[in-house]
């Protein structure tokens, strides 16, 4: 019996540090480690679940290819090489017939590990393949901080814990970052800190708050200038940290004031003597933190949101006094690890957002999935199924489970989890770091991602060296300024290092201050946040959605059962259309119906339904269906918490859909 020390490799803040106990080659437990200050000794349900979802049936252990039917779910079992031929013989056959622009690599970080994910993506960047520009998760946020901070890297976690006022505003954090809720209850009992949760739902972390501030959805710019304006007004800004630092700030200024009392009530909901209650902690309470969520930015005012609630703390004379994601604070050589700086070919870069269009109309014929679960988890479901069912399109994806995608592809390759390799991932929100190391040998005939993407490359005749490099000298290159001190060989000897940020008083603004009118603006945006008309009640619901505390996406499902097929509905609207508790509900759009059962809360305001993501329906249908493939203009994100939907009590067994989704709940793991 040993204990193995890892990290948790799951596109999640967290980034845990675990020490796994294996038994004769076996994972017998696994405990969140001590020695991260971040990961405190405990695991969220997801780092429990991990050796049941190793040892899950739903495990894709060998390789296979579509069986001869063709039907969709059935496969055979074929060996490696076959398999490899199988793919290598489609790839060079697509280039031959189509062009490289019509390879899609469509990957995402459902591992995050520098060679499983980044290392892997070699092969591709010397095809030239298309991929897509990774805007599912951050992207608008990233890009509307920036406007006025140039990066979007905020504070660290040990300042957050320092505060006296922490605000989680569209951050759920009590489910989806467990640890970084529990530093903040730990500050609040130990120095009074008090802790504010912005979000139209009473969310666990509203639930636990001090205060919960409930705008409606869409107005958190409203509410920014209307705290703005009391700030003001009272005298609560630090002019001295303005002058020196910013600027821009009398043009925000000036629009802040137009923004009363009654007109930020009349846009957010949000009552004057509230938006008073929070500008009185801001300035009675110093400093303080704001834990602005990935979900606040999910909508088609999210990257106006994001930059709005980042332009508070400079009021208050904070330098980044916020934290979004740090991802942009390191200096990583992306390009050396990933081998986009090492190919000749550039290649075609695709709006994610957007893909299902683009996979419906057959642009790609030969679709590579790495690392993500896009038949699932992307928006316009409709048309990514059908893109990715086309008899004229190719589908391979490279796995640890049977996902929704697997069972709709050609060919399915095994995959070792995070446990069943050596590896090294980075946090976007703390700094510490230690080596992933192997905790079990891979199980069945599951191969690492390089080992497969150096034997297509072989035969598909590839020679340039770098696609055979020795990926740990590769990784030595990548992080060698990453750290504040030491470097990978430190890793490797079992050592602890600091990832080292940029100075959080550096600004990549062209005036090298924080601008609170931006200089410089994509197309369509403004200089200052711009509070964007919100859609008339006449045009039906606002459908939010989020994480729940069992599942990251689309996984765990093999160890906790079905994502819940609920939606929350509010007295009032379940009222005017006869729904009670737990009854059979249609949501549905233009673009889909989803039947799921009903609970009926007042957590959700009028004209509100939230539902967990991605679920799927009682009727086989995606939540994701009804997210039409539209993004912003900002950044380019997704609009998931901008749906429109309505809702009715669903006729019969059953809701009938114009779209083939019903399939999906029908498949089955016939290998």
């Amino acid at each position: 019996m040993k204990i193995i020390k890892t990290v948790c490799h799951r596109d999640c803040p967290d980034t845990c540090f675990m020490d796994v106990t294996v038994d004769r080659g076996k994972i017998i437990a696994i405990r969140g480690s001590t020695e991260n200050p971040v990961t405190g000794g405990f695991l969220c349900p997801r780092g429990n679940g991990d050796p049941q979802r190793v040892y899950s049936k739903n495990r894709v252990l060998h390789p296979h290819v579509k069986a001869e039917s063709g039907e969709s779910g059935t496969f055979s079992r074929v060996s490696w090489d076959a398999a490899l031929s199988t793919v290598s013989g489609r790839i060079q056959a697509t280039l031959d017939t189509h062009g490289r622009e019509s390879l899609l690599l469509y990957d995402y970080p459902g591992n995050t590990g520098f060679l499983a994910w980044h290392f892997a993506k070699r092969l591709w960047s010397a095809l030239g393949a298309t991929t897509s520009d990774y805007t599912l998760c951050s992207s608008s946020g990233h890009a509307g901080i920036g406007l006025h901070y140039g990066l979007s890297y905020g504070l660290q976690l040990e300042d957050m814990a320092a505060s006296t006022v922490i605000l989680f505003w569209g951050n759920n954090a009590r489910v989806s970052a467990s640890h970084i809720w529990a530093m903040a209850s730990h500050a609040k009992k130990n120095q009074g800190a008090i802790l504010v949760c912005v979000d139209p739902r009473k969310s666990p972390t509203a639930e636990a708050a001090d205060i919960w501030v409930q705008p409606i959805p869409g107005s958190d710019v409203a509410l920014c200038y209307g705290i703005a304006r009391y700030l003001i007004e009272k005298g609560g800004v630090d002019l001295g940290f303005i002058g020196r630092w910013t600027t821009g700030f009398p043009k925000y200024a000036e629009t802040a004031m137009e923004w009363t009392p009654q007109r930020v009530e009349q846009v957010s909901g949000v009552p004057g003597h509230c938006v008073a209650q929070i500008g009185e902690l801001l300035m009675t309470h110093r400093p303080a933190a704001f834990m602005i969520g990935l979900g606040l930015q999910k909508s088609m005012q999210g990257a106006e949101a994001a930059r709005a609630v980042a332009l508070l703390p400079a009021l208050l004379g904070l330098h980044r006094g916020f934290q979004y994601s740090n991802a942009r604070g390191p200096v990583i050589n992306w390009p050396t690890i990933n081998g986009g700086g090492l190919s000749g070919h550039r290649g075609k870069v695709v709006s994610q957002v957007a893909i299902g269009e683009r996979l419906a109309g057959g642009e790609f014929k030969f679709v590579y999935v790495l690392g993500s679960n896009p038949a699932m988890t992307l928006p316009d479901q409709s048309a990514v199924r059908r893109g990715l069912d086309r008899k004229d399109v190719f589908v391979v994806v490279q796995d640890t489970h049977w996902s929704e995608t697997a069972l709709r592809a050609d060919v399915v390759l095994p995959a070792p989890t995070y446990l069943e390799k050596r590896d090294v991932t980075i946090s976007d929100h703390h700094p510490f770091s230690r080596l992933s190391e192997k905790a079990i040998e891979p199980l069945g005939d599951s191969r690492h991602e390089i080992w497969v993407m150096q034997q297509l490359a072989k035969r598909l005749g590839l020679t340039a060296d770098w696609l055979y490099e020795d990926p740990w000298a590769s990784l030595e290159k990548t992080l060698a300024r990453t750290y504040q001190e030491g470097g990978l060989k430190n890793i490797l000897d079992g050592e602890i290092l600091e990832v080292k940020l940029k100075p959080n008083e550096a600004y990549q603004t062209p005036s090298g201050k924080i601008e609170f009118a931006a200089s410089v603006s994509p197309a369509g945006a403004t200089p200052l946040p711009t509070q964007q008309p919100l859609p008339s009640a006449d045009s039906g619901l606002i459908l939010l959605n989020s994480s729940t505390a069992k599942f990251t996406h689309s996984q765990f499902t093999d160890v906790y059962g079905p994502i819940p097929q609920v939606v929350w509905v509010n007295p009032e609207d379940a009222g005017q259309r006869s729904i009670e508790e737990n009854d059979r509900v249609a949501v549905f759009n233009e673009l889909a119906t989803v039947t799921l059962h009903a609970k009926v809360t007042a957590k959700v305001p009028s004209g509100t339904l939230w539902a967990p993501r991605p679920l799927t329906g009682l009727n086989g249908v995606p939540l994701n269906a009804l997210v039409p493939g539209i993004s912003q203009g900002i950044g380019g994100g997704p609009i998931f918490n901008s749906v429109k939907v309505k809702i009715r009590l669903a006729a019969g067994s059953s809701e009938s859909d114009p779209s083939d989704h019903s399939r999906a709940s029908k498949e089955t793991y016939r290998v």
